[in-house]
């Protein structure tokens, strides 16, 4: 969006627009990511150094209100900034904790309204776990069994005549007896 259209987006909300409230926005309006307010603050700073923690916030915060971005329960340890208004769902990946935009297909009965109402937003949230996690599971498993198999079939048949696995024995959680001459020395000092 052009920088002139975004003013006039501000102004038309009641909300001052400054150059640090127009870098927000346009930072929430070309991300995907669903950021968080610290994630917005850490990008927002690279670009201007003095801008305040409290200043992202009360940004988020007007913008919220204002209806310009929706803020996101979806991730239930942090609130997250999403600034496509469009009618789609949001997917949460409890491993990796990322957050996707999921497309909401066929008719949206909720999306005009209902009874009179005016709905401004529809939000669905979706939890589980994302493509990208399920392959590193897998690759983790895959890599795992591979090892197990290579230990187990690595074993020494000399070992097996012995008796012993080549495991080293568990460690006992009471400590050794001391020996005759240690209780001696202990109690002579």
């Amino acid at each position: 969006m052009a920088p002139k259209k975004r003013m006039e987006r501000l102004r038309d909300v009641g909300i001052g627009p400054t150059v640090q409230r127009m870098a927000i926005l346009e930072f929430l309006e070309e991300t995907t990511s669903h950021p968080t307010a610290d994630q917005v603050y850490a990008q927002i700073q690279e670009a201007y150094p003095t801008i305040s923690r409290a200043t992202v916030y009360n940004t988020l915060d007007a913008l919220t209100k204002a209806g310009m971005i929706l803020k996101l329960s979806v991730d239930p340890t942090v609130a997250r900034y999403d600034a496509d208004l469009g009618p789609h769902a949001h997917f949460r990946c409890r491993v990796c904790n990322r957050v996707y935009d999921i497309p909401i297909g066929g008719k949206q009965p909720l999306v005009k309204g209902f009874d009179g109402h005016l709905v401004e937003s529809v939000l669905t949230y979706a939890c589980g776990v994302c493509a990208d996690c399920r392959a590193d599971s897998a690759q983790s498993k895959r890599t795992t069994t591979q090892k197990r198999s290579k230990t187990s079939s690595g074993s020494d048949s000399s070992d097996r005549k012995k008796g012993t696995t080549g495991k080293k024995p568990r460690a006992s959680s009471t400590p050794p007896e001391p020996s005759q001459e240690e209780s001696h020395r202990a109690r002579a000092s």
